[in-house]
């Protein structure tokens, strides 16, 4: 255990991703390789038998994570249910028929991002495989394109949870994260469309001569991803006047208002499009659920590793920025490079956020000026957004990997070009501000 102490935390960490890579290839399990992804974390940052079990155990049985197993079950049965319900290649055919199959296969996944919903590509992976009528797309080419196009609002949408408490922890006002995080987003999209969609071909069924269109209006479709938007918003609303007239009301759980727009568009489902009792029993009762919940279940006990205290009374993401320090790397390599190794390890927005943003804050000196705030704030929060794309523990990537059987190193190999682009992007706003600011 010495020889291993007195190796850095930032190659303790990075190498047990590595495990969960090289185990998921060789094995074809993916949650028996993030379990021993965890179990190699826990033996490289010291954590006892007794403590880990512990570790694991706080976490798996926490209220905040059974908030969480509800969201995906939630997620998981709505999607089913506009499947049943024909809604899924409806929308597939309103939208394909109007801007072919390549497009549709980025935009579909792309409006779903708007649902800042965990494991939300659970809910778009579908719509991406009817799009390819013909079988002509690889696999792989739409594992990367659901995955990448269901993120590329995370930037600056202020209604995922990492943004709003990057605002908070910051002092940014919203207005001006979403300036912050635009050009960021633009550099995903075109990075997206450059490096993965030019692979698609835009092909038509063989059987017909121009794409299929359906009557109903794509926006009519969407009626129950639209309830899930407004019964969030309604619900942080309803929960903000309600703790400004009682102040002592304690704080809903962060889920609470995704469950309550998932509930809401359920219904709403059910009302535009009724399915029958036998329908309803193969949505409740799918396997492919319940080994969705296990893979996600997984890869947050991993998380609670990177989040434990050490045995020496720190925790992984302070010993990685003292290593940082030690080592003599300048004040915009480590805003840029934290919260990217907190991304990367933790696969979570609200995670990279509340590990790295603290320390990045306290980077910015006392009574900092607007603009190191602001250009502070944009690179941080864009550098941990790529970490959390290119984090083999990402819950959208796992259950996208799991839904076209793709390998996971390969997927994420093909999203290094892309990511790239966005932290160039990152870096020029981070210039122009300093400079003209």
């Amino acid at each position: 255990m010495n020889s291993v102490a007195a190796v850095p935390m930032i190659v303790r960490v990075l190498v047990s991703l590595a495990v969960i890579l090289v185990a998921n290839r060789l094995i074809r399990n993916l949650a028996a390789a993030v379990l021993l992804g965890t179990v190699a974390l826990a033996v490289f940052t010291g954590q006892p038998a007794g403590a880990s079990f512990r570790i694991a155990a706080v976490r798996l049985f926490s209220s905040d994570n059974g908030y969480l197993m509800l969201v995906i079950f939630l997620v998981i049965w709505l999607s089913s249910q506009m499947a049943e319900a024909g809604v899924m290649s409806d929308l597939v055919d309103a939208v394909r028929g109007r801007i072919g199959s390549r497009h549709a296969m980025a935009v579909l996944p792309a409006l779903i991002g708007f649902l800042p919903m965990p494991g939300g590509a659970i809910f778009s992976a579908p719509l991406v495989e009817k799009c390819d009528l013909t079988g002509s797309t690889e696999p792989i080419v739409k594992t990367r394109a659901n995955y990448w196009f269901r993120h590329v609002w995370e930037p600056w949408w202020p209604l995922y949870p990492g943004v709003l408490l990057a605002m908070h922890l910051s002092g940014v006002e919203v207005w001006q994260f979403m300036l912050l995080g635009l050009p960021v987003s633009a550099a995903a999209i075109a990075g997206g469309y450059l490096f993965l969609m030019r692979r698609v071909p835009d092909t038509l069924p063989e059987d017909d001569s121009s794409p299929a269109v359906s009557a109903t209006s794509p926006v009519r479709l969407l009626a129950p991803v639209f309830t899930v938007i407004a019964g969030y918003a309604v619900f942080r609303i309803f929960f903000a006047a309600a703790r400004h007239a009682i102040p002592e009301m304690p704080a809903p759980n962060r889920y609470l208002p995704m469950i309550f727009g998932i509930l809401l568009a359920v219904l709403v489902q059910e009302h535009l499009r009724p399915l029958p009792g036998q329908a309803w029993r193969r949505i409740l009762l799918s396997s492919k659920t319940l080994n969705l919940v296990l893979i996600v279940a997984a890869v947050r006990v991993y998380g609670a590793f990177i989040e434990a205290p050490l045995p020496a009374g720190t925790n992984p993401v302070a010993l990685m920025q003292e290593e940082m320090v030690r080592w003599g790397i300048p004040a915009v390599a480590m805003i840029m490079l934290l919260p990217f190794i907190a991304g990367l390890t933790t696969g979570l927005g609200i995670g990279f956020v509340g590990a790295s943003f603290p320390i990045v804050v306290s980077m910015m000196g006392v009574g900092p000026r607007p603009a190191t705030v602001l250009a502070f704030t944009g690179l941080a929060f864009a550098c941990g957004h790529v970490g959390q794309l290119l984090s083999p523990v990402h819950v959208c990537l796992v259950v996208t990997n799991e839904h076209f059987k793709t390998d996971l190193l390969r997927s994420l190999r093909g999203l290094l070009a892309p990511a790239g682009l966005m932290v160039l992007a990152a870096l020029a706003v981070y210039a122009s501000i300093l400079r003209w600011m």
